[in-house]
């Protein structure tokens, strides 16, 4: 499977969108700063989006963009990613 990415709301809604990615295809989605060995630090840029400088590297990478409008079919695995990394 190609590693993928996808721009989520870290909250339910239509909040600020942010990176998550999926390493494995039996992983939950999780935010780009859970992967320190991808991200690259944010740009400095006010209002700019959180994993914007992320997503150019992994973009070049090969990895695969999914779009946002299926934020809905990963929602449960976002969920459960997020209260994952809370209770680490």
């Amino acid at each position: 499977m190609n590693r993928q990415m996808c721009w989520l709301s870290k909250s339910s809604g239509d909040g600020e969108k942010i990176l998550y990615l999926q390493v494995e295809a039996n992983k939950g989605w999780r935010p780009y700063t859970a992967y320190p060995q991808f991200a690259v630090p944010d740009y400095k840029i006010p209002g700019g989006s959180k994993g914007w400088a992320t997503y150019q590297k992994l973009l070049k990478a090969g990895w695969t963009l999914v779009p946002s409008a299926r934020a809905n079919e990963f929602s449960t695995q976002v969920e459960y990613s997020e209260s994952m990394l809370q209770n680490q």
